[in-house]
């Protein structure tokens, strides 16, 4: 009769037992999963702020360069004006002192009084270079988004002295001296050709770099045949799988020719092993600025 008694009030510890254990596990679970997802809401954070910092390096050349400008710009002002100032006092103390006609005097007049319209000119370069320098940390932050958070090594984005560059490592792209895209690739290849697609006018070269390891096989003959051919074949799918035009892109191989750093290590071969893509400026848009206006 005892032990009954003992097993009756047993039952319901036992079963809040039970379902303590059930909490306590589902309990578990989620704080992993919550563990789980914080430490990627923290590599994310981390890729942003690195991205946000490089972006923030880049304006701040960006500014740089235009400060330099704005003060260029300034001292031809400043020359402008004094010109403008005592052309008039110059020439009447030549005519007062007969060295020239009044003629010549006035041909004289005239082209000085043309340095006021190359103030003008002035003025319509410097809206250009600040205009394409907001194009270009505009196309820079749309080809970082759309990459998201691929490590800097594999590939890295920036503007130097006005030009846009796409730097993609060959582990990303090729398998080691072979010039066959990877599947995985494509992917990348997919979301820059996204950008691209979306500046109809915009040119660009894609450049092949390899380190400076001798390599010679069936099928390729030395660097400069590997960089071409790699160089060829990222055009390639750029073309015929994203739908990007042939008559935009260049194909180019610079072979060992132009390394980022010296080849005396393997980590310093690695990063010469890349694939750049070269957004080139737009030279026909340049060269009308510096037509006559007639």
């Amino acid at each position: 009769m005892k032990n009954l008694f003992i097993a009756i009030i047993m039952i319901p510890v036992v079963l809040i037992s039970c379902v303590s254990t059930k909490k306590f596990k589902a309990a578990q679970d989620e704080y992993t999963q919550l563990q789980t997802r914080y430490v990627q809401i923290q590599t994310d954070l981390t890729g942003c702020n690195d991205a946000r910092n490089e972006l923030l390096r880049q304006k701040s050349t960006l500014e740089t360069d235009n400060a330099g400008l704005n003060k260029q710009i300034g001292g031809l002002n400043k020359q402008i004006d004094f010109l403008k100032e005592n052309n008039t006092t110059v020439l009447n103390q030549l005519k007062g002192l007969s060295i020239i006609s009044s003629t010549q005097a006035e041909s004289i007049r005239k082209s000085l009084d043309n340095i006021g319209s190359k103030d003008d000119y002035i003025q319509t370069l410097q809206s250009s270079i600040a205009r394409k320098d907001s194009l270009n940390m505009a196309l820079v932050m749309n080809l970082k988004g759309a990459i998201g958070n691929l490590n800097d090594e594999d590939i890295n984005i920036k503007v130097e002295k006005g030009v846009v560059y796409i730097d993609i490592s060959d582990k990303l792209l090729f398998k080691s001296g072979k010039y066959e895209i990877t599947p995985q690739a494509k992917t990348v290849l997919g979301k820059v050709a996204m950008v691209l697609k979306n500046q109809p006018d915009m040119e660009f070269m894609v450049e092949g770099h390899t380190d400076n390891v001798p390599i010679s096989n069936n099928v390729t003959e030395d660097n400069w045949d590997l960089s071409v051919k790699r160089a060829t074949e990222v055009v390639r799918v750029l073309q015929k799988q994203y739908g990007l035009d042939p008559a935009k892109m260049v194909a180019a191989g610079r072979g060992e020719y132009n390394p980022l750093k010296d080849n005396s290590t393997a980590e310093n071969r690695a990063a010469n092993r890349r694939t750049r893509i070269v957004i080139l400026p737009q030279l026909d848009q340049f060269f009308k600025l510096l037509e006559p206006k007639k």
